[in-house]
């Protein structure tokens, strides 16, 4: 079985994509627009050049995503997407560059049971939670 996050944005799947396969050293494996289905002919022109499915990879796991159409988007609520890196530097590498634009939550600092924890909404209004835990 695997889990895998599934994002969804209103309009600029695309741009949130190629932004994240860059901060985190991923790859986009995967991406299809409106245009290339067969529900193109029913998608309004505007509407054409949106990502209706894109797939990131990144050592072994994928994120997911999609624009909605604009009467179908809601922005994400009670969910966060989770990242947990091995090193403060990449939390806090991480961190910035979600928090470019974005809504910090709770600032990246040392916890109890991290040496890095912060929470943020980024520009593209997903959440996330950046976490490098202490080692036993």
């Amino acid at each position: 079985m695997q889990i895998d996050p599934y994002l969804c944005f209103n309009g600029n799947c695309a741009e949130a994509f190629h932004f994240y396969e860059q901060l985190l050293g991923a790859k986009i494996i995967f991406t299809m627009t409106y245009r290339e289905t067969p529900c193109a002919s029913q998608t309004p022109p505007e509407w054409q050049d949106k990502i209706i499915h894109t797939r990131l990879a990144i050592d072994g796991q994928t994120l997911m995503g999609c624009d909605s159409y604009a009467d179908r988007y809601e922005e994400p609520k009670g969910a966060w997407v989770s990242i947990g890196v091995d090193s403060a530097a990449d939390a806090e590498r991480i961190f910035a560059g979600l928090s470019d634009r974005g809504t910090v939550i709770m600032p990246i600092a040392e916890t109890f049971w991290a040496i890095r924890f912060g929470m943020v909404i980024d520009r593209f209004r997903i959440p996330w939670m950046i976490n490098c835990e202490k080692k036993p």
